[in-house]
């Protein structure tokens, strides 16, 4: 016999009007960069055009599996599609990183092999870039606080718009004192900084699905407050794990004491829950035994 328990939440709902809007924008942007890096012959822009259809990808992927998320559960999928969101984020965040890791080799390739470009092209292109994409930010700003698979979404824009100034400044100094490597260094640094912005989201995400007990967690400190509770004899089999960034699942079997009544079981089962709340743990299962199990292990290999 095992008794599960559900606290309900409300999924985070994303303005698709937003990301619509933001979607548009990163794709004018994207041809208009990739129109301008071909006429000014800057690879910098081209560069920052790539970044910019990588936008429009992570943005397509985090509306669409938002939509997925919500989607209810049946008998072929009974978590419903809630992961769906975490694995966009991993993918937007893997992507990222290559991204960057190829922004630091060009910007390497031209320190060593330097290109005369039409300056007040990239200026003006760049210009346009961070004006729309300073826009796209401030649309899913609110989004990102609440939700992992915007937050990857919105990195992606926030980067990008660090990218266009430097790619910007770059252009002024080329313009004005063509100091043509200060261009690419500024380019090594941003992408340095979207890695490590990246990791965080691409390492939180991998730990989900994953199904690592999260950081928060002290598996100990709730065990043993759920085995003082009258009644119950010792806690084992213990698993923690999230469904996504909001929802924290537990499993346990619990040794009782006596051989005691199903009734009398439902008042322990109120009591654990409560602690369970104080933890935010979303859902419960929990298996009743009594002189059953030869294990009293924590964590027992299955």
């Amino acid at each position: 016999m095992s008794q599960n328990h559900h606290h309900h939440h409300s999924h985070h709902h994303i303005s698709g009007k937003n990301i619509g809007i933001t979607i548009l924008l990163n794709i004018f942007i994207t041809i208009a960069q990739m129109i301008g890096g071909v006429l000014s012959g800057s690879v910098a822009l081209l560069t920052d055009a790539l970044h910019n259809f990588s936008d429009v990808i992570s943005l397509l992927l985090s509306y669409f599996t938002n939509r997925l998320a919500k989607r209810k559960s049946t008998l072929k999928q009974t978590y419903g599609y809630k992961r769906a969101e975490i694995l966009s984020a991993f993918i937007n965040s893997a992507t990222l990183i290559f991204i960057a890791i190829y922004l630091i080799i060009e910007a390497i390739d031209r320190i060593y092999h330097p290109q005369v470009v039409l300056s007040d092209l990239v200026i003006y292109f760049a210009l346009g870039s961070i004006i729309i994409n300073f826009i796209s930010v401030l649309l899913l700003s609110k989004d990102a606080k609440e939700n992992m698979n915007m937050k990857s979404a919105y990195l992606h824009l926030l980067t990008d718009v660090m990218t266009s100034i430097a790619v910007m400044i770059g252009g002024i100094l080329m313009k004005y004192y063509e100091i043509y490597w200060m261009d690419s260094l500024l380019s090594i640094l941003i992408a340095l900084y979207l890695i490590y912005s990246s990791y965080q989201i691409l390492w939180a995400s991998t730990k989900i699905l994953m199904q690592f007990t999260p950081e928060e967690v002290d598996v100990k400190k709730i065990s043993e407050e759920i085995k003082s509770l009258p009644k119950i004899k010792n806690v084992h089999h213990v698993h923690f794990w999230q469904l996504n960034d909001k929802q924290l699942f537990f499993e346990a079997h619990i040794d009782m004491e006596e051989d005691i009544r199903i009734t009398e079981f439902q008042i322990i089962l109120n009591e654990v829950e409560e602690v369970l709340k104080k933890y935010k743990i979303s859902h419960c299962n929990i298996q009743p035994e009594f002189q059953r199990c030869e294990s009293s292990a924590l964590v027992v290999e299955e």
